[in-house]
């Protein structure tokens, strides 16, 4: 697998591509990995969302009335 490209901008508007190095592609798997976590558990709290609006059979502004 190759590694993510980096773009670097010289001051003199030129810029440089270049692999991840080792440490790099370390924190970009870290990031990748807790994104994909923060993303499951946002599904997973929409579908339980509409899964009660859903059972309760109403619909997510009136909802919101009920909550203001």
């Amino acid at each position: 697998m190759t590694r993510p490209i980096i773009r670097i901008y010289t001051a003199k508007e030129i810029f440089i591509d270049r692999e991840m190095n080792d440490k790099e592609f370390a924190i970009y798997q870290r990031d990748v990995k807790e994104y994909e976590k923060e993303q499951a558990k946002a599904e997973a709290k929409a579908t339980a969302k509409a899964a009660l609006l859903s059972k309760l059979g109403i619909t997510e502004e009136e909802a919101k009335l009920l909550l203001s």
